[in-house]
């Protein structure tokens, strides 16, 4: 690199410049993208090791490893892009697994063409995003395809993490008479991505949830309260994620409607698009299972926490052979909350 300092190589044009095929060729090109855009952001002790890999130090506790792909449309929306959204998505995997996420690595698929500008605009946010986590991007990779066959930017974040010895969060652990916990509103990420998608100009704007949950389970754990199951409930939203557990553990869930937290404008959005926000996804908000005693003492410890001050117990956990999910209405009836069926939104993380 000492060579493109030296001035062999301009510096690149991040205001009018775009991706070209050298800069995935693995050539002079590539390596002064990564060090102009993606090291001067993303930098720290590890990711400036410049091997194929970072060499991180052993640490006690189990290992907790986690992968996502990130494919959103469009990559800038309220509250939020691509970048950021990809740092929060892994570090939430690791988070309801009971982890202190510690490191994460980053692939980006640039398609040939995309604008330098909103590539360093989305690098800015992922690097803002691991600096606010304290969470570091440790190592990466870049590719480019040909015009036409990508879609501007494509990233894949992989995270590790460490469990303590004797907590387990895993999805087959509830049981009759526990209750359904949920971190605050639900839906606005679905319904932000969809609201400029669509160009839709409601009156309150609605802006993405998406948001880094580590150090609200770490409040949660630090409650004393015997936490069965976490779980982020994204693409598919709280009733899919919720059905999912219920199979897990081979229970039934009963959910009162009236508990649901749903921002007025989400409520209005999804009414006018025909949508439920139970299926809608979201980025920053979890679901907790918890023991029936020690439920009001897990509310309290969410509450405190700026990310859980909307937390409510939305439902119950009992016993059902046929494993349904099932709602109290408004109006005092009963309805199946079934699986997702379909694409409700797609290309939404």
């Amino acid at each position: 690199m000492s060579e493109v300092r030296k001035g062999y190589v301009r510096p690149l044009d991040l205001k009018h410049g775009r991706v070209d095929m050298t800069h995935g060729s693995g050539g002079r090109a590539m390596a002064q993208l990564i060090e102009e855009l993606f090291a001067r952001h993303l930098g720290n002790d590890y990711l400036a090791q410049g091997n194929d890999g970072a060499v991180m130090p052993a640490l006690p506790g189990r290992l907790v490893m986690a992968t996502d792909a990130h494919v959103v449309s469009p990559l800038f929306f309220p509250g939020g892009d691509i970048g950021c959204l990809s740092v929060h998505g892994t570090i939430n995997d690791l988070a309801v697994m009971g982890a202190t996420p510690l490191y994460l690595a980053a692939s980006f698929i640039l398609e040939e063409g995309f604008a330098l500008a909103d590539l360093a605009r989305i690098v800015e946010s992922m690097a803002a995003a691991a600096r606010d986590a304290g969470v570091p991007v440790v190592t990466g990779d870049t590719k480019v395809v040909e015009q036409g066959k990508g879609d501007g930017v494509f990233i894949t974040t992989t995270g590790v993490g460490v469990v303590r010895d004797g907590e387990d969060f895993s999805g087959d652990r509830a049981r009759p008479g526990d209750r359904i916990i949920v971190s605050g509103s639900i839906g606005d990420h679905g319904m932000a991505i969809m609201a400029q998608r669509e160009s839709l100009g409601f009156a309150a704007p609605i802006e993405s949830d998406t948001a880094a949950l580590h150090g609200l389970v770490a409040a949660m754990r630090g409650s004393g309260a015997r936490i069965r199951v976490l779980r982020d409930p994204t693409r598919g939203g709280v009733a899919t994620t919720l059905n999912e557990i219920a199979r897990q553990s081979g229970v039934g869930m009963m959910l009162q409607e009236r508990e649901l937290p749903v921002n007025p404008e989400v409520a209005a959005a999804c009414e006018f698009l025909g949508l439920d926000p139970l299926y809608v996804a979201n980025e920053g908000k979890l679901l907790a299972i918890v023991a029936p005693d020690d439920a009001e003492a897990l509310l309290a410890a969410m509450r405190a926490h700026p990310l859980g001050r909307r937390a409510a117990i939305i439902g119950s956990v009992h016993e059902d052979p046929q494993h349904f999910v099932q709602m109290t209405t408004g109006f005092g009836g009963r309805r199946i909350v079934d699986w997702l069926t379909g694409e409700q939104l797609p290309r939404i993380c």
